[in-house]
């Protein structure tokens, strides 16, 4: 029989007068969300250029999103 692992939330320690370190993950905050519309511009299709390569977002008949590359 195995044992089942223990998980627990552990605080971080502080140093009299010092702040806790904050990791950069801690630091990143949600994105807002972009509305659809914002990006197509009333276009049913946009190219989009990231990182040097080509994307194309498109809309559907139905209404759904596709991305290719």
């Amino acid at each position: 029989m195995r044992a089942k692992p223990i998980l627990q939330t552990v605080e971080p320690r502080r140093i009299s007068g010092s702040q806790p370190r904050l990791s950069p993950a801690s630091l990143r905050t949600e994105a807002s969300p972009v509305e659809s519309q914002a990006l197509l511009q009333g276009q049913r299709t946009v190219t989009i250029s990231h990182n040097g390569e080509i994307y194309r977002l498109q809309e559907t008949r139905l209404g759904k999103l596709i991305l290719t590359k």
